[in-house]
């Protein structure tokens, strides 16, 4: 038995064996005590106490340890945060331009072309079934005796809200028939309601104001249950996107529009940016329909693009505290918003409809045809000639669809002034933007001329000035898109591409206009599910926990009593997140975001090797860590620290400079496809998502098959829209490839999984970790 000694340091009895050393770990550094001494302390009853200088130094080696350790943590938190937000906003600037296209072409294709093919018309417009507005249109659906979900009855009840609470819990689908009549009940209650509701606390103690759910049942019955079901004495203002992004829309916006219709004057609904059918097509919301209501889905979902049509797009507490979902630009008007008639707004993603007669563009046409037969009866000189040879790619470049200068181009296609909303302006619709046409002898300089696609050309046709409807889209898509900013003024929102940035003093400005006190808006995503800017005038509020990533942030709620003094309750809602550390929550944040951020370069990766190699002469395969921080940001448009990042994405080279060929080196894409050419492959990827809303569309039953004909005809429309220089026998050797069974129909699904990138190491580890449990049962 070897001999014992007590620790004085560590508190605890040490066996300690002959002949070898006791070492002690204690906070920053290392001490050693031999066997003999040991024993010496063993004999000694007195304790050397350390000096008060030495505990002290000490202390703060631990105290500078632990703030590095923590900076790092923070920055750590930081960047990812950055990553997540920007590449949501960049979805967000390829959702608005992909619509914008669609809008152009709706509007305008059919009149130009004479006969426009049926698919432009059914991807924004479809076809309102007069069915629909028939009280007894639910009444046609049976409801099998087998189902055994809640059957509700009209007028609702509080046992019939409280049997969809129970459903929800338990994962049940709500039937066909009663989410139509629900949904016709509702429209029909929002129908008498004004554009923004006045409430007062005068009847109530506090009113509770929650922001972005996203489709999070959990977060919405977590909200209920600290807070309370709403009722007399617990009113609530939910302020939009209740819907996308999250598995529970259906459950969370079926919820709020039951307590609406059971309690309509202590619920109340803002309208928020994702509460629009084109943006549903996007992030998930008209999937999920279609997914959980086959038989019924279409009208279950034109049902939706009229009720969000018709929800108030803002809320007054007490006359002093305005709630919107996005913010206000220096243009916006309460007096005229609470004047327009919203439900004309559909969409704010499309701008009004603008017809071929109100351009003047048969006119113009005709002018234009006259100017280039003079043009023409003269000598050609060879720069005219290559202006004639543009390829389809270059002239889509000169519409303003270079999606490298995404930013840039959604800039300059707003044509309003910096307070105007980026979403397309409707004087300047996607293509349309002012610019100024070739001086010649024949023609003369117009400097405010519009260029609108005419077929296989451009024509010139001056722009009309905005009528009343497009000052009410304006104003609605305003208040649903903006965000606030800590400069002063308005600026268009070139981040999201859409609404604008307003600035302290345009805050101030509204606020004195309309003897108000606080704007309480939503839209952002927040770390703490709250936060205060311009000086405590603004407040963005966001309910959505664990919104990026599992552990990312944390959701809140505003409690608002009659001396209209906003207290904040925070929660976060996680199976898992109590257990972890947070620094194991940062690590696992870190580690998704990351790898969304090389899914986007590998579906860059042509563009970033061309600007990379410009600055390789030589072929070294290595740039300047500058350099290659330069030119992810001029291709990508991301505004991420890219020194900080370049750990995470490339190795450097032993001279310190960046070996850019490493970024691509863990990736690979789904299924190889020997018959696309690279060029074609990463188009595909890149714009993925894209092509799978044109599909979604296409694809009317949801059975996830389309024709290869219809395939072709999409693909060469979304290509014209890319400026994707891509001839009819590459798309008609994809089509071929990916029809595996030949029966003349595309599994969409094999072509999206074809078209996904793979990260090789999760691949490793997946194979790794099957063998180990292989191992196990051997």
């Amino acid at each position: 038995m070897p001999p014992a000694r007590w620790d004085s340091t560590l508190k605890k009895r040490t066996d300690v064996t002959p002949g070898t050393s006791l070492l002690v770990i204690m906070g920053c550094g290392t001490s050693v005590a031999t066997e003999k001494q040991g024993r010496r302390v063993e004999t000694d009853d007195t304790v050397k106490t350390p000096s008060p200088a030495l505990t002290m130094k000490a202390a703060v080696l631990i105290q500078r340890w632990y703030r590095r350790y923590m900076a790092r943590l923070e920055m750590r938190r930081r960047y990812t945060w950055n990553i997540f937000q920007s590449i949501e906003y960049a979805g967000e600037q390829d959702q608005l331009q992909l619509s914008s296209f669609f809008s152009f072409m709706l509007d305008n294709f059919t009149q130009l072309n004479g006969n426009g093919p049926d698919l432009i018309s059914q991807l924004l417009d479809p076809v309102v079934d007069p069915w629909l507005d028939r009280e007894t249109c639910y009444n046609m659906i049976p409801v099998p005796e087998l189902y055994t979900g809640p059957r509700l009855s009209f007028p609702l009840s509080v046992s019939d809200t409280n049997a969809l609470l129970s459903a929800f819990k338990e994962q049940q689908t709500l039937h066909a028939r009663y989410v139509l009549q629900l949904l016709y009940e509702t429209k029909t209650l929002l129908k008498q309601m004004p554009n923004i509701t006045h409430l007062s606390t005068s009847y109530t103690n506090e009113i509770t104001i929650c922001g972005d759910l996203h489709g999070r049942l959990d977060d919405l019955l977590l909200i209920f249950y600290k807070n309370g079901l709403p009722s007399a004495e617990t009113p609530y203002v939910f302020n939009g996107d209740f819907v996308d992004r999250g598995k529970k829309s259906i459950e969370v916006v079926i919820l709020l529009f039951a307590y609406l219709l059971l309690y309509p004057d202590y619920m109340h609904l803002n309208r928020g940016n994702h509460e629009d059918h084109i943006m549903n097509l996007r992030y998930g919301f008209t999937k999920e329909v279609m997914q959980k209501y086959k038989a019924h889905g279409r009208e279950i979902l034109q049902l939706f693009q009229d009720v969000f049509s018709l929800l108030p797009v803002a809320t007054v507490i007490d006359g002093k505290i305005l709630i919107v979902h996005g913010g206000i630009s220096d243009q916006t008007d309460l007096d005229f918003l609470s004047s327009i008639e919203r439900h004309k707004v559909k969409s704010a993603l499309r701008f009004p409809r603008r017809s071929v007669e109100q351009l003047d563009i048969g006119q113009s046409c005709r002018q234009m045809k006259r100017l280039r037969s003079t043009a023409c009866s003269r000598p050609s000189s060879s720069r005219s000639h290559s202006k004639n040879q543009r390829t389809p790619h270059q002239r889509n470049r000169r519409c303003g669809h270079s999606r490298q200068d995404s930013a840039a181009s959604t800039s300059s296609s707003s044509s309003s002034s910096s307070s105007s909303s980026l979403l397309f302006s409707p004087r300047t619709p996607s293509c349309l933007s002012p610019r100024p046409c070739p001086s010649s002898p024949s023609m003369p300089y117009a400097i405010n001329d519009l260029q609108v696609p005419f077929l296989d050309s451009l024509s010139s046709v001056p722009p009309p000035s905005p009528p009343q409807h497009d000052r009410e889209w304006k104003q609605i898509v305003d208040i649903l898109w903006s965000d606030p900013k800590t400069q002063k003024g308005c600026s268009p929102n070139t981040f999201r591409g859409g609404g604008c940035y307003f600035g302290p003093d345009v805050t101030q400005r509204l606020l004195l206009q309309h003897g108000l006190q606080l704007l309480i808006r939503s839209h952002e995503c927040k770390q703490e599910g709250y936060e205060l800017c311009h000086g405590g005038q603004v407040i963005t509020i966001f309910s959505a926990s664990n919104y990026y990533e599992e552990g990312s942030n944390r959701g809140a709620y505003i409690k608002v009593g009659r001396e209209l003094v906003p207290r904040f309750y925070q929660y976060q809602v996680s199976r898992t997140t109590r257990k972890l550390t947070l620094t194991q929550r940062v690590r696992a944040a870190e580690g998704s975001a990351l790898k969304a951020l090389k899914e986007k370069l590998f579906s860059h990766r042509s563009e970033l090797l061309s600007g990379l190699q410009q600055y390789d002469p030589n072929n070294t395969g290595s740039v300047s860590v500058s350099e290659w921080a330069q030119v992810l940001e001029s291709v990508l448009r991301l505004d991420l620290p890219w020194r900080t990042l370049r750990p995470h994405l490339a190795r450097l080279a032993p001279d310190g400079s960046v070996d850019y060929q490493s970024c691509f080196e863990d990736m690979e894409s789904g299924i190889s496809l020997p018959q696309v050419t690279s060029n074609l492959a990463e188009t595909l990827f890149r714009y993925r998502t894209d092509i799978e809303i044109i599909f979604n569309i296409i694809d009317k039953d949801h059975s996830g098959l389309i024709s290869v004909e219809e395939f072709r005809h999409t693909w060469r429309l979304f290509s014209a829209h890319l400026g994707v220089d891509i001839n009819d026998r590459a798309i008609d050797d994809l089509a071929r490839s990916i029809d595996f069974n030949k029966d003349g129909s595309i599994d969409f699904t094999e072509f999206l999984e074809a078209f996904r990138v793979v990260h090789k190491l999760d691949n490793k580890d997946q194979q790794f970790n099957g063998k180990m449990d292989g191992e196990k049962y051997l």
